[in-house]
Formats: structure tokens, sequence, C-alpha cells
């Protein structure tokens, strides 16, 4: 996703955005392609490391919740 449309998910200025993925992009977690006069930027998941199977645990756990919240809510 090009940065003005990161931006636009949150409540946070273009700048900060911008700011937070140049970190993001030196630290290895995202990359970047340039289209034109736009720069996309792409979660690199190789860049996560050891922290990857981590956060994939916390991700299936959350999915895992909300699936049971799902399944209650619906008519027996």
């Amino acid at each position: 996703m090009a940065a003005g449309d990161i931006a636009a998910e949150f409540d946070i200025t273009f700048g900060a955005v911008s700011q937070h993925l140049a970190i993001l992009r030196r630290s290895g977690y995202v990359d970047v392609r340039v289209d034109g006069n736009r720069r996309l930027y792409l979660a690199n998941p190789e860049g996560l490391g050891a922290l990857r199977p981590i956060l994939e645990a916390m991700w299936s756990e959350a999915l895992d919740d909300l699936a049971d919240v799902i399944e209650e809510q619906q008519p027996r």
C-alpha cells in the first residue's frame, strides 16, 4: 500500500505514518517498491525473524477467540 492509503486507515498524520514506515523499512519489517512517484510498502515476513512464530501464534489465538464468539452467537 502507499503511505497515504495506510495513513487514511489511522487517526494520525501522513508524516507520522511516513516516519514509522521508514523505521520499519530500516529494520527489515517492510519492503518498498517504487511505482512512478509513489512508494508502495509491503510487509516482509522474513524480516520478523524470531518474532514471526510469536506473532503468528498470537494471531492464531485471536482468530480462534473470534471464532468462539461467533459460534456462541449462532442460533442452535
